[in-house]
């Protein structure tokens, strides 16, 4: 956690991009995915690195003051499983065809 007098962390190389690009250009490629996400980064769309791809976060105003990292996951969730869970699935599935 960063200590709040220094301020937000922003990547400068980052917001220099964003500044130099228009949001309709394209998405913008960055690795930083420890940097802030600043009210002029509204409406542009990032290509976030997850550590093996790149992740399309589209910012929005309720995003201002998170961090970029935290809308490219790097986790794959799969599922919770087990033999209850598989059980559960087939009653759902078979409720459907009952019904029609």
């Amino acid at each position: 956690m960063r200590s709040s007098k220094k301020g937000p962390y922003i990547d400068q190389k980052l917001l220099k991009k964003v500044k130099k690009q228009k949001p309709e250009d394209g998405p913008i490629k960055t690795w930083a995915r420890d940097s802030m996400i600043s009210p002029e980064m509204i409406g542009y769309t990032f290509l976030v690195h997850n550590g093996k791809d790149f992740i399309p976060v589209k910012v929005i105003e309720e995003m201002v003051g998170h961090r970029l990292g935290e809308f490219a996951l790097t986790r794959k969730f799969i599922k919770h499983g087990g033999k209850m869970q598989r059980e559960l699935e087939k009653k759902a599935r078979m409720a459907p065809a009952k019904a029609g």
